[in-house]
């Protein structure tokens, strides 16, 4: 079960993403400022943190670039702010994703398994599919003595093939496992990215992309 710590100087807010988060299996733990927050994360094991910007003590944006600092865990980033400013500096302080006051509960569960998905596979860093090494670390693909070196969403679009690999993937489930649930670019960039993974491929076609029609993309060993 994932520890999601709940960060927030409002009580009622604590207690309704709590409701929410137990109810989809989480485990909660809370803090009412940035400083709690810190005291517990040196001696509690958590997967994910929800913060909160607008804090005393130590506000959410100074929250995140302390743990930032030296841990690495998704942080889904809080306010009743909606300006762009708040954003870039949340974005900035090294927070994964960002949700405005008052909120959707079920969006927040939503965002909340979406980042825990992405961590998940990010985490783990190499896949070996076959005598395929995927290193998503050092943005490289390694077939015997042929080395592939990719770019970042390249490299990140392929790793998410692979975790799923044989199994169908929608344009919409790699653009949010790639670019996040806030993308709002068209599908086609799954297209035109898949292309381009197609070409650089060309000379490892132990792996082969396959297009479902109507559906999505399928990794597959040739």
């Amino acid at each position: 079960m994932n520890t999601i710590l709940v960060v927030d100087d409002d009580s009622h807010i604590r207690k309704l993403i709590r409701i929410y988060l137990e109810k989809s299996q989480f485990s909660v733990v809370e803090a009412a400022d940035g400083q709690e927050a810190l005291e517990l994360l040196s001696h509690t094991k958590i997967d994910l943190a929800i913060v909160d910007v607008m804090m005393p003590r130590i506000n959410g944006i100074e929250l995140t670039a302390d743990i930032r600092s030296y841990m690495d865990m998704p942080i889904l980033m809080v306010t009743a702010k909606g300006e762009s400013k708040d954003k870039v500096r949340g974005f900035n302080a090294g927070s994964d994703d960002y949700l405005v006051k008052p909120f959707d509960p079920v969006e927040l569960i939503l965002r909340v398994k979406s980042l825990l998905k992405r961590y998940n596979k990010i985490s783990s860093n190499v896949i070996h599919i076959g005598g395929v090494t995927i290193d998503l670390g050092n943005l490289t693909v390694v077939a015997a003595a042929r080395t592939v070196e990719l770019k970042k969403k390249e490299c990140e679009l392929l790793f998410a093939l692979a975790s799923s690999s044989g199994q169908i993937l929608t344009r919409t489930q790699l653009i949010e496992d790639v670019w996040g649930m806030d993308y709002e670019g068209d599908e086609r960039t799954v297209d035109v990215h898949i292309k381009r993974l197609r070409e650089r491929l060309e000379s490892i076609p132990e792996l082969v992309i396959s297009t479902v029609r109507g559906l999505g993309y399928r990794l597959e060993l040739a």
